[in-house]
């Protein structure tokens, strides 16, 4: 659990400059915290964790806006669709 100064739970900006500077201090390149959080929810997602949780652990009221912007299709989930598409090409 992250606090501010105070005690606090940090705001967004907060949060993100303390990332940033953790990741400078420590050298691993950037990564948004956007895709960090898309990641941990997809994770989750396809590890079983229902979607009503997810929403919850979101912090969202709606399953469709977490399933919409932050749980991401795997490529496995995706591999019927290219086997798909290439039998509709002509591919092979």
């Amino acid at each position: 659990m992250l606090v501010d100064e105070r005690g606090g739970a940090p705001n967004g900006r907060q949060l993100r400059t303390r990332a940033r500077r953790t990741l400078d201090a420590n050298g691993p390149r950037r990564v948004r915290l956007y895709d960090a959080r898309a990641s941990c929810l997809t994770y989750l997602a396809d590890n079983g964790v229902p979607d009503h949780l997810l929403a919850v652990r979101a912090g969202h009221t709606n399953v469709t806006t977490t399933k919409k912007w932050y749980v991401k299709p795997d490529v496995a989930d995706l591999l019927p669709a290219a086997e798909a598409g290439c039998g509709l090409a002509g591919g092979v």
